[in-house]
């Protein structure tokens, strides 16, 4: 396929897949399992609607997820109590793989779910969607499990701004995306521009990729991911597809400032290891940032130290759990 039929071949809207009986015979003619993971960090207003929803959904009436989990990574709210409530294998990130180094971070938390696990197809979505629909998860697997070359789907959607007077702009979102990625993908990777919405926290692939790729703990995890899935395997394995719409919380230009750098930071090492660019220079680790505060301006740093985790496939514990012969490991 070439980069130009991309677009319009890989490209999928959600409704192609709402025959969820269809999904799940599929299911069984490949006879996989499928992993819904949630991480989370203080979701205790969203995660009890999501459970409840794709349980009902794609556990009950239609058995196409084997199993939900949610990997926490310290929630000081009831998080874990209202997701063990409804029924999710709960589990905090620390306790997972404890001879590690503990890290905090979305990236550790979605490295971490493919050790407790079971599933050939793992779903990850972020948990703090507000206009949660089952169409989440069994989009995401339809082009999974209807085409055997594809192995990773990205999701997109309009990304409406919610206030905090709960009212909804009909435009925005996706700032860091327009502003970042985009950008750096036109300079280097032209073709990854087709991706419509790269930074997107919903996404499914196949534990056979999945496990073979290395994970940052932070923010720059699903840049990563797809820089490192075209790296090895090409864009044809990569699909997307329009879910409409998806309202969440969304955060202060600072706070995207620090996403921004940490993606920054991310891509800069990708197209490094790649052997693109050669950095003769320092590259720090901090962003300035700077407050008014009464009287002057006030720097505020934040600091990365930009751990990454190996391929899951790469670690002991895992290939003993999983039965994987020393000799598979790539």
């Amino acid at each position: 396929m070439s980069n130009r039929d991309w677009l319009r071949e890989n490209t999928f809207h959600h409704s192609t897949f709402r025959d969820i009986r269809a999904l799940v015979e599929k299911k069984k003619k490949r006879q996989v399992r499928i992993s819904l993971c949630l991480p989370t960090l203080n979701e205790e207003k969203t995660i009890a609607k999501q459970i409840v929803i794709m349980k009902s959904e794609l556990m009950t009436r239609y058995p196409l997820l084997d199993e939900i989990v949610v990997i926490d990574s310290g929630s000081t709210d009831n998080t874990c109590e209202v997701a063990a409530a409804y029924g999710a294998n709960v589990y905090a990130a620390a306790d997972i793989l404890p001879e590690l180094p503990v890290f905090k971070g979305k990236g550790e938390n979605l490295w971490k779910a493919l050790y407790v696990t079971k599933g050939d197809i793992i779903i990850y979505l972020d948990a703090d969607i507000t206009n949660i629909h089952h169409r989440f998860a069994y989009a995401l697997l339809g082009p999974l499990l209807a085409h055997d070359h594809i192995k990773y789907v990205k999701a997109f959607y309009d990304r409406p701004l919610a206030g905090e007077d709960a009212r909804i702009r009909p435009t925005g979102g996706g700032r860091v995306t327009e502003l970042v990625i985009r950008p750096m993908f036109s300079l280097f990777f032209p073709e990854l521009t087709q991706i419509l919405q790269p930074l997107s926290g919903e996404y499914a692939g196949c534990r056979e990729l999945l496990e073979t790729i290395h994970f940052p703990i932070g923010y720059g995890v699903e840049t990563s991911m797809i820089l490192d899935i075209y790296e090895k395997w090409g864009l044809d394995v990569i699909a997307q597809v329009d879910l409409d719409s998806r309202v969440h919380r969304n955060q202060d230009t600072k706070a995207l400032g620090k996403m921004a750098f940490v993606i920054m930071k991310t891509f800069l090492k990708r197209i490094e290891k790649y052997d693109l660019v050669k950095i003769n220079q320092t590259v720090y680790n901090e962003l300035i940032q700077y407050q008014h505060v009464p009287g002057q301006y006030q720097k505020d740093t934040f600091r990365i130290e930009g751990h990454e985790r190996p391929p899951m496939i790469d670690i002991p514990e895992y290939r003993r759990k999983f039965n994987i012969p020393d000799d598979d490991v790539l």
